[in-house]
């Protein structure tokens, strides 16, 4: 079972800790390649796998003004962690007063003194300490010095990508949702609570399970995607829509999906939309009518489109 501590505590002796540092938002290629590596290096050596980790996100405290969002929330980046085989998540308030520490006091005090490092695998381009001075250069001196092997690791890549957490938001917030399903290993998915709509959709034959835009999240541009719904442990193919309604006068901004061939209330269910490809941009449309019209053929795509998913892709 996951053990998740906050602050760095010195109450109990980890066996052997092979460590790895960073956010993990979106658990992505990259990051399941480092902590594959990490376990397994730890349940050899009968050790400790365990992951550093902050909050807020240092670009929170760093450069407030940037509008940073996720690609997880904090509960599914545990469950992920968890799913990896980690057996500690250790998370650090990153103030104003940690990010001033020097590279050689956060090697010290905190992966020396304080979680007492047997191993440590990060990114060949890592850097910390105040102002991000502190290299992957400096990190090997202060692993000779303080006891602890560090080994860089070279960032995954995907067909001429680097694999990272920023390349992934970029494409999801261009609509390119098969690319980006690529490089997360997986379709990108939004969870949330299924809550009442205006029933327009229900009224023109296609009801749908509406949810909130979640605060801070990426969420792909509006339009209709081909998607997948997770309600429980079942799997639906289904047809999202993102957008105001304009149609029916621009109204909030949800996610609407339509659960192929599934008829069931959901109303106060949590479910996971997991958006596969886009099929079109968000437009007003002359009536009722012809909006449902379209949505058919959205229908029809969206089919197409899930039935072309390569396997495994889920």
């Amino acid at each position: 079972m996951l053990k998740v501590t906050r602050g760095l505590s010195r109450e109990y002796p980890r066996a052997r800790p092979v460590a790895t540092i960073g956010n993990f938002d979106g658990h992505h290629l990259g990051h399941r390649a480092l902590l594959q590596t990490v376990v397994e290096t730890a349940r050899k050596a009968q050790g400790t796998a365990l992951v550093l980790t902050f909050e807020p996100h240092p670009v929170k405290i760093l450069a407030p003004h940037v509008d940073l969002r996720f690609l997880t929330s904090p509960e599914e980046k545990l469950a992920h962690f968890e799913t990896a085989g980690v057996d500690e998540v250790v998370f650090l308030d990153f103030t104003p007063t940690f990010a001033a520490m020097s590279p050689e006091q956060f090697a010290e005090d905190v992966l020396h003194r304080s979680l007492t490092l047997s191993e440590l695998f990060v990114g060949n381009h890592f850097a910390f300490g105040k102002g991000r001075t502190g290299r992957i250069e400096d990190l090997l001196r202060f692993g000779v010095e303080y006891g602890f092997l560090v080994h860089p690791m070279t960032p995954v890549t995907f067909d001429g990508d680097v694999v990272s957490s920023s390349r992934i938001r970029q494409l999801i917030q261009e609509g390119n949702m098969a690319r980006a399903a690529k490089l997360l290993g997986r379709p990108y998915g939004i969870r949330g609570t299924v809550v009442q709509g205006l029933q327009q959709g229900k009224a023109m034959g296609w009801p749908t399970a509406n949810l909130r835009i979640p605060a801070g999240r990426v969420v792909p541009p509006d339009g209709v995607y081909a998607a997948r719904t997770l309600h429980g442990s079942q799997l639906y193919d289904s047809i999202a829509y993102i957008g105001t309604r304009p149609t029916f006068g621009a109204g909030e901004r949800l996610i609407e999906v339509n659960l192929l061939d599934y008829s069931s209330d959901l109303y106060g269910e949590e479910i996971t939309v997991r958006f596969v490809e886009r099929v079109r941009g968000d437009h007003a449309f002359a009536s009722a009518e012809e909006l449902s019209k379209q949505i058919a053929r959205d229908v029809e795509q969206a089919r197409i489109s899930l039935r072309h998913l390569p396997q495994g892709v889920q």
